[in-house]
């Protein structure tokens, strides 16, 4: 898969991005389960895989996010050091980022654009996050060849995640995430099927732009599918917040990726 069509780019919500910009850091909004279930165990993988095993040092490095919505990403970086530009479609998005980065005392760059056309030279940065993104775009194999074409040669690294294209990702996030209302905490159609990457795809429109698959693992969630769904059903009564829901769900490193996957790149 390296193009959606056109039924597929018109059927999926990207605008809920838009709407919702709002919601970013809203400890009750379904965004801000990014910040308490998932950005903890991706977080934690990065910074071990640069950090501790690559030997990156942030001092002095530029890295650009990709589709940082409201800059929750964007800001954990910035802590690690590094000098932070994101990027998204949505202007309100990159409005409540720009406030938040700046009550938090973070000096991050924002700017509005979208992957497949990044505004900025050949090899401009050190480093390239993409994470919740690819799963959305109208073509992968343009944003693909946009973030190899920013990251610097020999050593600049692309780190990742998004879903695999599985019948379990179909039931867990399309199903019983976003379709059946008993335990849906999405809209429909925020995420469609179809545009799931499977690894294989990914790894193919890498070696096609001079980036080099280092490893990817799984995203699983910390509890057993039944006790997911109790904490779903919660959820959907009412009975249950979405802050607490991500506390109680954590995402966390799996052999599994047959649901969601991350890792990394380097530029050749």
């Amino acid at each position: 898969m390296k193009k959606a069509g056109s039924d597929l780019c018109e059927r999926i919500d990207n605008d809920f991005y838009e709407v919702w910009a709002g919601q970013w850091w809203q400890s009750e909004s379904p965004l801000y389960v990014l910040v308490r279930s998932v950005n903890p165990a991706r977080i934690t993988y990065f910074k071990r895989k640069l950090f501790a095993e690559c030997r990156v040092r942030p001092q002095g490095k530029s890295v650009l996010e990709v589709g940082c919505g409201g800059g929750q990403l964007c800001e954990e970086i910035a802590r690690m050091g590094f000098h932070v530009t994101g990027i998204d479609p949505s202007a309100r998005s990159l409005v409540i980022a720009a406030d938040h980065a700046q009550a938090g005392g973070l000096t991050v760059n924002y700017d509005q654009g979208v992957g497949e056309a990044l505004s900025y030279a050949d090899a401009s940065f050190d480093m390239v996050f993409c994470c919740d993104v690819l799963e959305h775009v109208r073509d992968l194999s343009q944003v693909v060849a946009e973030i190899a074409r920013v990251l610097k040669p020999g050593g600049g690294y692309f780190c990742f995640d998004t879903i695999n294209r599985t019948r379990l990702s179909r039931l867990v996030a399309i199903d019983i995430c976003q379709e059946w209302k008993r335990w849906a905490l999405a809209p429909p159609n925020l995420h469609i099927w179809r545009m799931f990457v499977k690894p294989t795809e990914l790894k193919t429109l890498f070696s096609d732009n001079n980036l080099q698959w280092q490893e990817s693992v799984g995203l699983m969630p910390n509890v057993s599918m039944l006790a997911m769904l109790a904490l779903l059903r919660k959820r959907a009564k009412g009975t249950l917040g979405y802050k607490a829901l991500g506390d109680k769900i954590q995402m966390k490193e799996s052999k599994n990726q047959r649901i969601m996957y991350m890792g990394f790149a380097v530029k050749s």
